[in-house]
């Protein structure tokens, strides 16, 4: 307990500055674009003598002065690219152990990652981005404290971290591979290995089933204080933990009862709406219950940390995600429309406008310049200097999808936000809980009309045929609400039918990752896919018919 109190008054003392700076609204709306243009300028001086930095003249782009003129030459030597485009040079760095191809010396990790739908992908991981990655954490804590948390009373108990699952491989040049939880955990040295569970030996499990049961077994008594995971896990562990609380002989209902001072929850990678009532219902007992006291939304990627949380919740609304500006990634924004002509534009973080969606682009210092994140993000409010109004404040945003994720199959030009949105109001209006879930499009044919297909996992079992119908009817409504082409579409029936409704039990989307070799870690499903190769792999002919609304 000594060591503990300990780390968190060092933590607190360490951030306490950073929380100030971060509570200048001013001077980030003042400042965001030199600082982000300062972030440009240092990785092109740094990459200079690589290979792509000799092809394109990063040295003399970096030369310039004026920073605009610096970004116009840039965006001119360098074109907007997918993971693709730097396959072949990713493969030489790590396969062969080259140096200075895409960043200076030898680049040593490399995360794994991949889609449901395309193979693995490898990320360059520098030492710069490292440290960037461990500055971001840093400001989880120093927002926290912004918030009213005590750190050190937080981290007088324990840190759990649900974290990815493969073990990390090292090959004959040196170069290590694995997912980025894995890289991470290798980092994670005493004094932070007091607080830290479920253990380095744990977080390496890669059988997910077995790791959730080690996990939940390994810290059901401990003293859990701080969460970090995907949503969807946390569902699976708290569920678990207080199963064994109970098998021990604890008279717990909830997780609150089982660990009284869990006080934060940080999560990311997917909207959180879906699975608020669930989370709510296993901590307090109620979907309508209380929460985990603190909340706290990231924007995490393998490539590099985007932005984060940076005021309380106010009741169920989603969150607006803060950008980092400061942690050495250059972030620009092409506008949705664009993103896949030659001559797309894109904009700095300064330059974007409100109410327009934009595909998010990061040139980052492990080497991968203007590369295509591909999420979708909308802004809540933008740095423009010189200006005021409620729209003017640090770089906000929310993700509404991925620029690959859609459904327009009849002109309904439906995204991830719109299903999401459907499937959350349908769900409170219904009093139905909710798991995963996927959306396609229906085609035409054999007495079918075109439509829209929502496969839904419903906790409890497969619910009534009148409540299903009504799921669907409050879904359709929601989404109409919010896109006016498929309200269009639906009018009157004529382009498109009501949307069905296919029930899956519980687990159904875990065990088709499994099935694909991709469960556990940062794997998910997409919420929406603009085929049905997806729904179908879920929806087998011996599950009870789809209900149509």
């Amino acid at each position: 307990m000594r060591w503990t109190g300990l780390i968190g008054a060092a933590l607190a003392a360490r951030v306490a500055r950073r929380a100030a700076l971060l509570d200048d609204d001013a001077r980030w709306v003042a400042h965001t674009r030199r600082v982000q243009l300062a972030q440009l300028r240092r990785n092109l001086k740094l990459a200079t003598r690589t290979e792509i930095g000799r092809e394109a003249g990063f040295g003399r782009i970096a030369s310039i002065r004026d920073g605009g003129e610096m970004l116009a030459a840039y965006r001119a030597a360098t074109p907007l690219a997918d993971w693709y485009a730097f396959q072949d040079r990713l493969g030489r760095m790590r396969e062969g152990g080259e140096p200075d191809l895409l960043w200076p010396g030898l680049v040593r990790d490399f995360a794994q990652t991949s889609g449901t739908t395309a193979g693995d992908k490898f990320i360059p991981l520098s030492r710069e981005m490292m440290r960037s990655n461990y500055r971001a954490s840093l400001d989880i804590f120093a927002h926290l404290m912004r918030f009213g948390e005590s750190l050190p009373g937080l981290l007088c108990g324990k840190c759990l971290f649900i974290g990815g699952s493969s073990a990390v491989e090292t090959n004959r040049h040196g170069v290590r591979t694995g997912d980025l939880s894995g890289l991470v955990t290798s980092l994670i040295t005493w004094p932070l290995s007091e607080i830290y569970v479920p253990g380095k030996d744990i977080a390496l499990l890669s059988d997910w089933t077995e790791k959730i049961e080690v996990m939940a077994r390994a810290i059901w008594n401990q003293d859990v204080r701080f969460i970090s995971g995907m949503p969807s896990w946390g569902i699976v562990l708290f569920r678990r933990v207080v199963e064994i609380a109970r098998e021990h002989g604890l008279p717990a209902e909830t997780l609150a009862e089982v660990w009284p001072n869990l006080r934060v929850f940080v999560h990311g990678g997917v909207k959180y709406q879906p699975f608020d009532a669930r989370v709510r219902t296993l901590y307090s007992g109620s979907p309508g219950g209380a929460d985990i006291p603190t909340r706290f939304e990231l924007y995490p990627a393998s490539e590099a940390f985007v932005a984060m949380q940076d005021a309380p919740l106010v009741g169920g609304a989603q969150p607006s995600l803060r950008l980092i500006p400061d942690i050495g990634i250059f972030y620009e924004f092409v506008p949705l429309a664009e993103i896949d002509e030659p001559n797309a534009r894109a904009f700095a973080a300064d330059e974007v406008e409100l109410g327009e969606r934009y595909v998010v682009v990061m040139s980052t210092c492990a080497g991968l310049w203007r590369y295509i994140l591909g999420d979708v993000v909308e802004f809540d409010s933008v740095p423009r200097a010189g200006m005021c109004g409620p729209e003017v404040g640090p770089l906000r945003m929310r993700i509404v999808g991925r620029h690959r994720h859609f459904i327009n199959a009849f002109g309904e030009n439906l995204i991830v936000e719109h299903i999401e949105q459907g499937v959350a109001q349908a769900a409170r209006a219904t009093g139905l809980m909710v798991g995963e879930f996927t959306a396609a499009p229906v085609y035409p044919g054999e007495g079918r009309k075109a439509g829209l297909e929502v496969a839904v996992e419903f906790a409890g079992g497969v619910p009534s045929a009148d409540r299903l119908a009504a799921f669907a009817r409050a879904f359709d409504a929601a989404v109409k609400a919010i896109n006016v082409d498929y309200t269009t579409k639906r009018r009157d029936d004529l382009g498109m039918g009501p949307p069905i409704v296919s029930p899956l039990p519980m687990g159904a989307f875990h065990a088709w990752l499994a099935s694909r070799g991709k469960l556990g870690g940062q794997h998910k499903c997409p919420r929406c896919a603009n085929h049905r190769e997806i729904l179908e792999s879920l929806v087998t002919p011996q599950q009870e018919p789809a209900i149509v609304g």
